[in-house]
């Protein structure tokens, strides 16, 4: 957290809301030196002064703490996914990392093996659409055998198993959040 710059975002945030530092001062009842100095990272502001620049610029107080985001860490090249194998099943993370509330992957199925032996569920809820294949989904005590273009939603905690008894990979693209797997 030492590299989030407060005095960048309260300047950023000043402008987007097209405010000078003399009206924001006023609004925040701070003397526009002190912001000024702020925004240059020559004073560190106390944390009501943050509630008060916050309130007077309209967005919550952690917004100073959080970190920038850049685009390019956004964005996954087909080549550079995360793989992953267990067992019988591959996976491919589309989204660039766990963090986050949303993960979001391409799962193989071969044919005749299935994502484990008993029904298992988790934390996570879930959505997955069959891209290629068919594959056979066992939602409680139901099962549903799915194609291309079907898809289905996975409540969180519910027990479910994939399972392919067919002749031909399946490819599901499946989001889950919180991420989990």
């Amino acid at each position: 957290m030492e590299n989030i710059d407060i005095g960048k975002k309260v300047e950023k945030y000043r402008k987007v809301k097209d405010l000078s530092i003399r009206e924001l001062a006023r609004l925040a009842e701070i003397t526009p030196s002190m912001l000024s100095q702020i925004e240059r990272g020559l004073a560190n502001p106390s944390i009501q002064t943050l509630k008060v620049l916050a309130k007077a610029l309209d967005v919550p107080t952690f917004s100073f703490f959080l970190e920038e985001t850049h685009t390019a860490d956004l964005v996954v090249r087909s080549n550079e996914r995360k793989k992953m194998i267990v067992d019988n099943l591959s996976y491919e993370l589309l989204s660039p990392d766990f963090s986050g509330n949303l993960a979001t992957a391409i799962m193989k199925v071969l044919p005749n093996t299935s994502s484990s032996e008993k029904l298992l569920g988790h934390k996570g809820e879930e959505v997955a659409f069959v891209l290629e294949g068919k594959i056979k989904v066992y939602l409680d005590n139901e099962e549903y055998i799915l194609e291309p273009g079907d898809s289905v939603k996975i409540p969180a905690h519910m027990k479910h198993k994939w399972e392919n008894n067919f002749n031909k990979n399946a490819v599901i693209l499946f989001s889950v959040t919180p991420p989990s797997f």
